[in-house]
This record gives structure tokens, sequence and C-alpha cells, in this order.
């Protein structure tokens, strides 16, 4: 797939649960923006990538693998300082992650970071460039995904959630360029993927040609699928030409 590029996203990390062989936890990264979305494993890899003075991290959860990079930061920060780095979510996750996350008797060095709260459907600006509109997914323990809209782009990153192409973030999500959608189990799988608040091959591509974005990456992947087809893509194509599976250092371009 080829398209004319205004904005680039790194996957520093598109594997769900726990980081394989090839593929470290949930992490991507705007450099021209700062931005982060999640903090898994995969964090660890933004020293060298960083362009700003500054970075955001917008959390979707509080599951292990999409916080366990905030870790990280110390290393990250002591390679390429920035002189301000905020740490966005839901409120009670923020509570979670600070009280048991870095309680002392796990991680005893404080971070220099600032917390603030997302409520889904508030939107709020990242700088004079980015839009974020968060929006809540239903998952066990609450999820949130997000739409951001820069002056000549825009991208829906949704993870964590069983997908529907009836769901309330449809048309949130709908006509962006770049849409990132978890896909966590294959199609023969569902049952699993319903079980677990998660995605499957067939579910995702229906719910991505509703969404009508210009390119879909699947993202969140299952780690004990070690093929290079790991979900099974020829499921997605009768519904959707221009999807594709993400891989690990995988720099897209919107």
């Amino acid at each position: 797939m080829v398209y004319s590029a205004s904005m680039k996203l790194h996957c520093l990390g598109t594997a769900g649960y726990h980081p394989s062989e090839t593929r470290q936890t949930s992490c991507y990264f705007l450099p021209e923006s700062g931005i982060v979305l999640d903090a898994g494993s995969g964090l660890f890899r933004l020293p060298s990538l960083i362009q700003t003075d500054h970075l955001d991290i917008l959390l979707s959860h509080s599951h292990l693998d999409h916080i366990c990079g905030l870790t990280f930061l110390l290393s990250v920060l002591y390679q390429h300082p920035v002189q301000r780095v905020r740490v966005w979510g839901d409120e009670a996750k923020l509570t979670a992650i600070k009280k048991h996350l870095f309680c002392e008797s796990i991680f005893p060095v404080p971070l220099d970071v600032q917390w603030n709260r997302i409520v889904p459907g508030e939107a709020f600006s990242l700088g004079n460039d980015a839009n974020v509109v968060p929006f809540a997914l239903p998952h066990p323990g609450g999820s949130i995904g997000f739409r951001i809209d820069w002056p000549s782009a825009s991208m829906a990153y949704v993870t964590d959630t069983t997908a529907d192409p009836k769901a309330d973030y449809v048309p949130i999500a709908r006509g962006v360029d770049l849409l990132l959608h978890e896909c966590n189990f294959r199609t023969s799988q569902d049952e699993w993927a319903i079980k677990t608040g998660h995605s499957s091959t067939r579910r995702v591509a229906e719910t991505a040609a509703a969404i009508d974005a210009k390119q879909t990456w699947l993202v969140h992947l299952n780690p004990l699928e070690t093929t290079d087809d790991p979900v099974g893509i020829a499921d997605a194509k009768p519904y959707l030409s221009k999807i594709g599976v993400a891989q690990d250092l995988q720099v897209i371009d919107f």
C-alpha cells in the first residue's frame, strides 16, 4: 500500500498481553507531535525518535501490557531529556498507576511527569496542531480510544475492545486517514475474543469497512501467533482491501 505522506507513525510495540521474540507490547509514536499512544514494553525504543521538547502519553487503559513502559521513562529521559512529560488517562486508571505501579516497593524513584485526566467525549488539544477526541470502548475494566486530527491528517486508535460495525465509536472514527484497530484473535477464535473483550479478524474487517479509513492496520496482536500471518488476513480481504498487519519497527505514513 502506498499513500502520500504528511505524518509518520512508528510502531514500537504491536503485541498484546506480553512480548514475543519479535513484538513488544502496545506503543506507537508520532514524532512530529510528540504523541505516544500507550506505554507498553515497546516504549524503550523511544529515545532516538524524539523530535520535540515534550511528550504526551495517551493511555487507553491501565492493563500492564499498556503501562509497563512508564517505568522505562527514567532511561528514556536520561538518553533524550525533554522539558515536559504529560500522561493522559482515565482518572481512576491514573490513580491506580500512581498507587500501585509507582509505589515505593515496586518503583522507588519518583517520576517528573504531569498526570492529566481524560473524560470520554470531552475533546482536548495537544499543542497548537492536534485535536484529540477520546471515546469509551467496551472492555473489562474499561478502555478509551482516540481520534486525533491535525490540519492535514487524521487517525484513530482503537484497542482492547470487541469490534462491532454498529459500535458507538464507528461514527467518531469514520473517514480518518489512518485506523489502528486491535485484532488479538483469528476469526475462528471469535468466542475467545468476546470472552476476553477483544477482537477477531472478520469483526475488525466489518468494523473497519464501516469506519472507511484510507488505510487500516491491525495491532495488539496475539504474541502466541508467530507466523507471518498472525490473524488470517484473508478473512478481512472481502470487506476491506486497504488493510495490513502492523509489525514492530514499521513506520506508517499517512
